[in-house]
């Protein structure tokens, strides 16, 4: 016997008492249980677990916005930037780059070649210093996001919530939800941490809140 046959049996066990007619909406499960982590300061919360992944938090006000995204685009020297369809022209300021729509679907090639990636989130996550992306507008093609070299992401601060729970209750399980958190990273063997292999090397998170614009990271 496999520790397949093993589990499917303990399984088979376990469900052998309920009725062939019961569904799982017929069993109500408790949700009593704590569903947030974070204290009062969710957003500042959210800009020190980020910056703990060695990614750049800046928050600014609305009508900053599109300055930040200016300044943060400039010192990255982009050239060529990938907008996904979808992302606010209000906070899409006018600059040097070459900008790239995927109205038309870019090649692997294009955005390899593309120098980043500005986009919106579906929802961030305070506890874990989290992004959540679920291909919606401003975020595009899981692809847009992990090719170039550098992201800049968008995220308003009613978008950020304590904790797991809070945003899987936002979110809709059917559509291509990524969690993020901090630049692409890994360690090999020994522990040496090695940046950018499958996804962007350099994560900067734009804050958009009617606070006063500070920097974290």
């Amino acid at each position: 016997m496999t520790a397949r046959d093993i589990v499917l049996g303990r399984i088979r066990a376990a469900l052998a008492d309920v009725p062939d007619d019961e569904t799982p909406a017929d069993v109500p499960v408790p949700r009593d249980y704590l569903r947030s982590h974070a204290g009062a300061d969710v957003v500042g919360l959210f800009a020190e677990r980020v910056a703990d992944y060695r990614a750049r938090v800046v928050r600014t006000s609305a009508a900053d916005a599109p300055a930040a995204i200016a300044r943060m685009l400039g010192e990255q020297r982009i050239a060529d930037l990938v907008v996904p369809p979808g992302f606010p022209e209000e906070l899409l300021p006018e600059g040097p780059w070459n900008r790239l729509d995927d109205q038309e679907p870019l090649s692997v090639a294009e955005l390899d070649a593309a120098g980043g990636v500005l986009s919106t989130a579906a929802a961030a996550i305070a506890v874990t210093g989290t992004i959540v992306l679920d291909a919606g507008p401003g975020q595009g093609r899981r692809v847009l996001t992990l090719l170039p070299d550098y992201h800049l992401c968008v995220v308003r601060a009613d978008q950020i919530v304590g904790d797991v729970p809070e945003a899987l209750a936002l979110l809709d399980p059917a559509r291509p939800l990524t969690f993020v958190s901090g630049p692409s990273a890994t360690s090999d063997i020994e522990l040496d941490r090695v940046e950018g292999v499958h996804g962007p090397r350099t994560l900067d998170v734009l804050v958009v809140d009617r606070d006063q614009p500070q920097e974290v990271g």
